[in-house]
């Protein structure tokens, strides 16, 4: 097959030392192109554009579209995430108080706790809600105009927390951090989505990673403004959670100067005046016809192959082990106990022993090194593969688990054992950002193809915020009925996650989206890549010749 393609394209055989691997097309291999490059000066594209004759680079335009979509939407997520640690204690005080001004009774402590898990819960459960909003907002308003649109569920619950204590009213803060959910839920699935059809092939997947790494960065960013000596006191918790709206007022101001996402206007729109242009100012040079047209073959490949709805999605055999691959990843990102850290880390080093003035700054360096470790996943993903950081990093989280209750029952009998506790938490926090956090969304985009990857990110989104709910809603009961052995069930399923990805998961590093089908379609145990009438039943013969 590849001396066909040779021949076709008119190659030498030197020239069929592609620096690309080849993703699924019918046409000649320079037109879909995927993954790394090895040897750039193999592509020869000078013909069409001279600047093209290089390896597309980061323009100043794509730069700070990416910055102003991440900054906007994704840091709000990690922002909104880690905000309410710090405050805590105050913020049920004002709950308490609250209550007494209009019953002249404080609460029971069940009810304060109840009360305190719905305010933290809320913002996974807005995050499900979000992402079920995806499909027809992206659809309706384009990438760019939902991530707009969705500012709103960012402003005014801005608004509301901040008036909370003026207005005496704490369930404005439930509300607003339902709110909130939604605008993280929504913004979870676009920005990667608005950035990966806004980049060219060679910079998706940095740029796909992006998201991830502002996620972190906002999280940081709260438990640094969540210093007691910046806005945990009294007077500074409401600004503190208001603050939440100033990326995206910045957001709604500076997003509409940028292009929309030329795949969006093409196919959806059909107005290749304004792909074009979209694409020119992207790319810094006016030749992009050889995008356009790769846009249209990608379009061809999925109309061909139809829609697949989420029932459907659960329903084909071809499928199976990819739906299922998804569910525990996504699950087991989750149900780790990786929120139960942010959420609660206070508390956390608290119950190890840290004293409360020094907990803000423990809390602060683990933000810190969440950072550097994202930093240092997009470096390694393409040299390590995706298989074995999942691997590393649930065996590492399963391991901290472990010794970190062992620490935590030992804390009152050993003089150092609460300096291990620590270092538990942040070897904790170091293996999850290196595997399970960054990497199963990527596999979702690897494992399925253009077809059936809007079902599998609804399912793999509502399996990761439902998890995410259930994490905050029920782990304050269970660190008061089961104390310090609470995180013995985090390192179980830790440990079952790594082993179904020993058994199961497949290493995807530089395979073409074909390849890791024909390896699930063995697993899978069906006939062909995909069955007849299934996902990739009308494409062109000429696809799987790779």
């Amino acid at each position: 097959m590849e001396q066909q393609r040779e021949k076709k394209e008119g190659t030498t055989e030197k020239d069929t030392e592609s620096p690309w691997e080849v993703g699924f097309t019918s046409q000649p291999a320079e037109l879909f192109l995927w993954k790394t490059p090895r040897a750039p000066a193999a592509l020869d594209q000078s013909h069409h554009n001279p600047a093209a004759s290089s390896t597309p680079t980061l323009t100043l335009v794509l730069a700070l579209a990416t910055l102003i979509a991440a900054f906007g939407s994704s840091f709000q997520y990690g922002y909104n995430v880690a905000v309410i640690n710090s405050p805590a204690e105050i913020m049920k005080q004002f709950y308490n108080t609250t209550n007494y001004g209009r019953t002249n009774d404080y609460m029971a402590d069940s009810l304060l706790t109840l009360l305190w898990s719905i305010s933290v819960s809320m913002f996974p459960f807005g995050g499900f809600i979000g992402s079920l909003l995806v499909g027809p907002m992206v659809s309706r308003l384009g990438r760019k105009g939902t991530l707009l649109l969705n500012n709103i569920f960012s402003i005014v619950p801005a608004i509301l927390m901040g008036c909370s204590k003026v207005a005496g009213s704490f369930e404005m803060i439930i509300i607003s951090r339902l709110l909130v959910g939604i605008c993280a839920g929504v913004s979870s699935n676009v920005v990667p989505m608005y950035l990966g059809e806004l980049s060219p092939k060679n910079l998706r997947g940095a740029l796909g990673v992006v998201p991830q790494l502002f996620i972190t960065v906002g999280i940081l960013v709260a438990q640094i403004f969540g210093l007691r000596s910046l806005l945990t006191t009294e007077e500074g918790w409401p600004v503190l959670l208001g603050l939440t709206g100033v990326p995206a007022a910045l957001q709604l101001l500076l997003l509409p100067l940028f292009p929309e996402s030329p795949r969006y206007l093409l196919v959806q729109k059909k107005d290749e005046v304004a792909a074009r242009n979209a694409l020119k100012k992207l790319r810094g040079w006016d030749s992009v016809d050889e995008e356009l047209q790769e846009i249209r073959e990608e379009d061809e490949a999925e109309r061909a192959a139809g829609s697949i709805s989420v029932l459907k999605l659960f329903s084909m055999r071809s499928l199976h082990w990819q739906v299922i691959t998804i569910i525990v990843l996504m699950a087991g990102q989750q149900l780790s106990g990786v929120n139960a850290i942010y959420y609660y880390a206070d508390q956390i080093y608290l119950s190890a022993g840290v004293k409360e003035a020094e907990v803000q700054y423990v809390t602060v360096g683990t933000g810190a090194i969440n950072v550097v470790m994202t930093i240092c996943a997009v470096f390694v993903v393409e040299l390590l593969g995706r298989r074995l950081l999942i691997l590393l990093g649930f065996s590492i989280c399963f391991i901290s688990c472990c010794v970190l209750t062992a620490a935590l029952v030992l804390q009152t009998t050993i003089s150092w054992m609460p300096y291990i506790s620590i270092v538990c938490v942040i070897t904790y926090v170091i293996g999850h950002a290196i595997g399970p956090s960054p990497i199963p969304a990527l596999l979702i985009t690897e494992i399925f193809l253009q077809s059936s990857r809007p079902a599998a990110y609804m399912v793999g989104g509502s399996v990761h915020w439902l998890s995410n709910f259930t994490v905050g809603l029920i782990f304050p009961f269970i660190q008061v009925g089961m104390g310090a052995y609470s995180f013995i069930i985090f390192g179980i399923i830790c440990l079952l996650t790594t082993v179904y990805t020993f058994f199961i998961v497949p290493e995807t590093k530089a395979k073409t989206f074909m390849e890791i089908n024909q390896i699930f379609t063995k697993m899978n145990k069906v006939s062909e890549v995909y069955p007849e009438k299934e996902e990739l039943r009308d494409l062109p013969a000429s696809t799987f010749g790779q």
